[in-house]
């Protein structure tokens, strides 16, 4: 019995060592590098606007880098037909991304523009140091100011304005991403896309048309009329969509300026084989969907193994398909049917009850008459708002999903077709410039004069040969 008690303390005594030795370990991995490396030369950063993101950084010492943002305000689109005055990090939204190794040394100048009519300063996460520079960086129009710092932790980092009040200067658009790449570098990859999710809240509701203020009763509420990627509804679509090709490895670097949300990333059809979340130093595998806090960024990497249309989204979804939080990435190259065979099959199944349902939803109120130009200009409205997310800004839709509008021979020579889709929905097979689809449309809640307005723009657009439908057509059909 006494051989055994020995035994045992012994045995504790070992795993209490053990436990000690790895809780160490762990506490020297979790340490961050603070040496400070001696600085070898210097060099001017390179910006680029998104999505488009700084080459690799491939030199193996620590450097003075110099970094020049400037801070303009400006009238842009959110999305077609409403516009937007953005306070961007040089000019865009998301501001320029900023690419640096881990120990340089940073020079960092923050210059507002004159003709801008408030100061504004900048906080970068990646910054160890009080405000992250913003108080450093206090900057009047017409002035510059500069402050320098080490980039000790490497990491993708969201910068943002910290100028009172913070949440109204970065719900304008005052976010941005900078990368500090560990001294070793990142592993190779064969594309690289900066995309950045943020949050709007205007007075008019999401497709109203014009010029569009901020509006702070709902920004506090966090009820934003507009969730983007890269800050327009539309921004990664269509001829701004992402290009790559089969066998390619991507990595997209995220961030969420917010002010608000919690972003749900995810692109249909992949599955992510790294995830560094919140930009970590270790990658988690398999992941689907990932989170990304507001003032956060997580990193990506994926293969391309087959062609097709691969759309990013916010997966709270109606802020993909109602609010504008989403892209595209288009991959070309050729299909490989043992990994994804697309339909195989199609028959007739008939269970018992109803086949197709719809929203119990009344038509909206009946719009006073508009002559055509005023159709034309409420139509594209509506289109933006309601028919964009699946048909495209450009009319094209998306390959064996949702079929074209561009030059459509489906309602080209009887237009009381695109009436019954969009007053009464649409389901089963239809066949489209030749191509064939087989789908659900719902019916859309428009009033009569909506749907009228929204088919005449159509019909008049995308290289269609144009046409006018009146709401009394509308009616006839609906009934």
């Amino acid at each position: 019995m006494r051989f055994f008690t020995q035994h045992g303390k012994r045995l504790l005594w070992a795993l209490g060592l053990s436990l000690l030795i790895t809780a160490c370990d762990d506490q020297k991995q979790a340490e961050p590098q603070n040496e400070v490396e001696e600085i070898q030369g210097q060099e001017i950063a390179v910006l680029t606007d998104p999505p488009s993101v700084p080459p690799p950084i491939t030199r193996k010492h620590a450097t003075k880098v110099i970094v020049n943002l400037e801070v303009i305000e400006k009238e842009m689109q959110m999305m077609d037909g409403v516009s937007y005055v953005f306070w961007t990090f040089g000019g865009t939204v998301p501001g320029k991304f900023i690419r640096v190794r881990q120990g340089d040394f940073v020079e960092f100048h923050l210059k507002n523009h004159p003709d801008n009519k408030l100061p504004h300063n900048i906080d970068l996460h990646a910054v160890t140091g009080q405000g992250g520079g913003a108080a450093a960086t206090f900057t009047a129009p017409g002035h510059e100011t500069q402050f320098s710092f080490t980039a000790l932790n490497p990491g993708l980092y969201i910068y943002h304005c910290a100028t009172a009040p913070v949440g109204m200067h970065i719900g304008n658009g005052m976010y941005g991403l900078i990368l500090v790449e560990p001294k070793e570098g990142l592993p190779k990859v064969d594309r690289e896309f900066y995309v950045c999710q943020g949050d709007f809240y205007t007075t008019g509701n999401y497709g109203d048309a014009g010029l569009q203020p901020f509006d702070m009763a709902k920004a506090v509420r966090e009820e934003p009329d507009y969730v983007v990627f890269n800050g327009k509804v539309g921004a990664l679509t269509g001829a701004n969509a992402l290009k790559a090709k089969v066998g390619e490895k991507i990595r997209l670097f995220v961030g969420n300026g917010g002010p608000n949300l919690v972003s749900s990333f995810h692109v249909i059809g992949e599955i992510f084989d790294n995830v560094y979340r919140e930009a970590g130093s270790v990658p988690d595998h398999n992941i689907q969907t990932t989170l990304i806090p507001a003032g956060g960024a997580s990193i990506t990497e994926f293969t391309l193994n087959v062609p097709g249309e691969f759309i990013l989204v916010d997966h709270s979804i109606f802020r993909a398909f109602n609010k504008g939080a989403l892209g595209i990435l288009s991959t070309e190259g050729d299909p490989n049917k043992l990994l994804f065979s697309g339909q195989q099959d199609d028959r007739i199944y008939q269970p018992e009850g109803g086949a197709i349902q719809s929203m119990p939803t009344e038509p909206a109120p009946e719009a006073k008459p508009m002559t055509k130009e005023e159709k034309l200009t409420q139509g594209k409205n509506i289109y933006a708002s309601n028919c964009q997310a699946c048909h495209q800004a450009d009319g094209k839709g998306i390959p064996n999903a949702f079929p074209p509008l561009a030059g459509s021979d489906y309602f080209a020579n009887d237009p009381s077709k695109a009436i019954m889709a969009v007053s009464h929905g649409l389901s089963g097979k239809i066949t489209v410039n030749g191509k064939q689809f087989d789908g659900v449309m719902p019916k859309q809640n428009l009033s009569d004069a909506q749907t009228a307005a929204v088919i005449t723009y159509v019909l008049n657009n995308f290289g269609n040969k144009g046409g006018e439908v009146n709401p009394e057509d509308v009616t006839k059909l609906r009934k």
